[in-house]
């Protein structure tokens, strides 16, 4: 570990294999994954359509560069524009370039339209990654903290406030980028039909309405994308995590009219849409339709809120249950970060974010045993940490 820049502040155990929603280590101890490598392995680890997919592209064509056809890429890109509603896609490693390829559309597009400054929305508390331009985007001011001068040309509103996006009167505006639920700051929902609001207002002044389902998409909420519970098709989506099981891939996805200021020389990648990763990819969709794993995400993440709701019922200092689909956050009036450490110790592998949230970002292939475990083991872990506090 010295060999390594102490980026993370790391637990103490290293896995050696998975299975399904289980993570073994060494000694050959079983965890339950309540967060699948920040709601990376939808499918699980080690899902077997995924490891035979990945073993025999990996004897066949691993990388050719995107200077020639890659047909792979090309099957994959029919597919998730079909399943967003959108023309083309641009493909790369992760959800930080996913939203740096919107970015740059964004305001590329704005350039087209007169704007010498162009302007994107972006809400309060969003994470959109950190490399510059997504970090800029982002609405954490510890996350910006040594790393200015940020790049310019973002303006910040409360999330979930379409009237406060309505109000703001600057003819450099070019697009809207917001998560349509909150991951990093702690499961935040948006009150129903702000992305319909958000839609009608980017089609009312000439918007690019760009939606970051980096966390969201590929099935999490119940939906292939998150949108699709208010019935929004943004311009343009951004897609990454779960769409390559653990592999390395991220989406943009575009309607024709947001991606036709991008051509050829204006933006690019070297390993983005591999022949490895698409396959991949082709093979997390595969499994999402064949097991049918969204329904399954929604069906099981109402069976975990309401048994964490019935268990943490009445325990002083629950704030809240909250989630869609297998996207789940329990909020408290005080610091729990040190739960994850905790939770080792039962056999669970879980996640604080912003200090005061548990976020569950399971496999979506959870059986039912899993999710009473899980659930189970979040109520007891809570009320041994809260009640003595509030005695």
């Amino acid at each position: 570990m010295d060999a390594l820049i102490p980026t993370y502040n790391r637990l103490p155990v290293a896995f050696t294999c998975g299975r399904g929603a289980w993570l073994f280590d060494a000694q050959g101890r079983g965890y339950l994954d309540g967060v699948a490598g920040i709601a990376v392995c939808n499918l699980g680890h080690a899902h077997p359509a995924v490891a035979a997919a990945v073993a025999e592209q990996a004897q066949t064509l691993v990388h050719t560069s995107n200077l020639f056809r890659i047909p792979l890429q090309e099957q994959l890109a029919e597919r998730l524009c079909a399943a967003a509603g959108v023309d083309s896609a641009f493909f790369c490693n992760s959800g930080a370039e996913a939203n740096e390829a919107a970015i740059k559309l964004a305001r590329r597009d704005g350039a087209r339209k007169g704007m010498a400054k162009p302007k994107i929305v972006v809400a309060e508390g969003g994470f959109h990654g950190r490399t510059l331009g997504a970090l800029a985007a982002t609405g954490n001011p510890q996350a910006h903290e040594g790393f200015a001068p940020l790049p310019e040309g973002f303006l910040r509103v409360p999330y979930g406030d379409a009237e406060a996006i309505a109000a703001l009167d600057d003819p450099e505006i070019c697009a809207v980028l917001v998560e349509p639920i909150q991951g990093e700051s702690g499961v935040r929902i948006p009150p129903a039909g702000y992305l319909q609001q958000l839609r009608s207002l980017c089609d009312a002044r000439g918007w690019l309405l760009m939606l970051d389902e980096v966390q969201t998409g590929v099935g999490r909420t119940g939906r292939f994308l998150a949108a699709e519970h208010e019935g929004v098709r943004p311009d343009v989506v951004t897609l990454a995590k779960a769409l390559g099981n653990g592999l390395p891939i991220g989406a943009c996805l575009a309607t024709a009219a947001a991606a036709e200021c991008l051509g050829p020389g204006s933006h690019g990648t070297t390993y983005g849409g591999n022949p490895l990763a698409a396959r991949a990819a082709l093979a997390v969709l595969d499994t999402l339709e064949s097991e049918n794993l969204p329904a399954m995400a929604a069906g099981a993440g109402e069976s975990i809120r309401q048994r964490l709701a019935d268990g943490l019922d009445g325990v002083a200092g629950v704030v809240d249950v909250r989630g869609r689909g297998l996207m789940i956050g329990v909020e408290v009036d005080r610091d729990i970060a040190h739960l994850p450490r905790a939770a080792l110790d039962e056999g669970l592998i879980l996640n604080v974010t912003g200090g005061r949230v548990v976020r569950l970002v399971p496999p979506l292939t959870l059986t039912d045993d899993d999710q009473q475990r899980l659930a189970d083991g979040v109520v007891a872990l809570l009320r041994r940490h809260l009640e003595p506090a509030a005695a």
